[in-house]
């Protein structure tokens, strides 16, 4: 772990040993990750959407993992950095770029608080997806991915609502009955009710232009983003 890391006691070392441990997974698209590679074409389409065109945009990827995300926004032209601690899965994430030519993407190992530091107001456009709920202080996630976006630039969170309905969905459901994720992934205590995130992003002369939920389909296996936060729900900013 690096000492940025460290100096911000921001980081769960059991979930980065976690992620680690199944780095190897992160490509399978019928392993531990498998739920992340179904959504992951509703959320690059949302993105889509707010942004209109990504070509050119620099774009900034915290909690990146092996890169799922990362590397379809590069795909579609935005000169994308990945950031995360977990150094296996950025291995993975690098390896995978590499091997399908995908050149305007790059990773990094370094916390979002020490990478905003190094580069405040740089992107067009932050990312901080399924990451919140992984973390000891998500607050201090926020206020990095709002120092590290250029004014006028857009931001993008999302993450579990701290609901009953959630921890039936999420904990009980995905992970002890369908097994769509594996067992221990969520902690219940770390969902973060939509107000709750709305304000802290605020507090930060940002603008949540829409709150939206994200919802899996057991039977069709699929995902949509449709109104309803009450589980799984991504935020839209611009920073003013």
């Amino acid at each position: 772990m690096n000492s940025e890391a460290n100096v911000s006691g921001n980081v769960d070392h059991q979930e980065i040993e976690k992620f680690n441990s199944i780095a190897s997974a992160w490509w399978d698209q019928s392993g531990e990750f498998k739920p992340l590679h179904l959504l992951n074409p509703v959320r690059v389409s949302y993105i889509q959407q707010k942004i209109n065109a990504l070509s050119e945009k620099h774009l900034l990827d915290i909690g990146c993992g092996g890169g799922i995300l990362a590397e379809q926004l590069a795909k579609l032209g935005a000169n994308v950095t990945g950031i995360d601690l977990a150094e296996d899965s950025l291995a993975v994430a690098k390896l995978h770029a590499l091997e399908q030519g995908v050149k305007n993407v790059s990773y990094e190992k370094v916390s979002a608080e020490q990478h905003a530091v190094a580069c405040p107001e740089q992107y067009d456009v932050v990312t901080c997806l399924e990451m919140l709920e992984h973390v000891p202080d998500p607050q201090s996630i926020v206020k990095a991915a709002v120092d590290a976006c250029k004014p006028g630039g857009k931001l993008f969170f999302s993450t579990l609502n701290k609901t009953f309905k959630s921890y039936l969905l999420a904990i009980v459901a995905a992970e002890k009955m369908l097994k769509l994720v594996p067992d221990g992934t969520h902690d219940f205590e770390k969902f973060i009710r939509p107000a709750d995130l709305i304000r802290w992003i605020e507090s930060h002369g940002v603008k949540v232009r829409e709150s939206i939920g994200v919802h899996y389909n057991p039977l069709t296996e699929q995902f949509s983003i449709k109104p309803g936060v009450d589980v799984n729900y991504i935020l839209y900013c611009e920073k003013l």
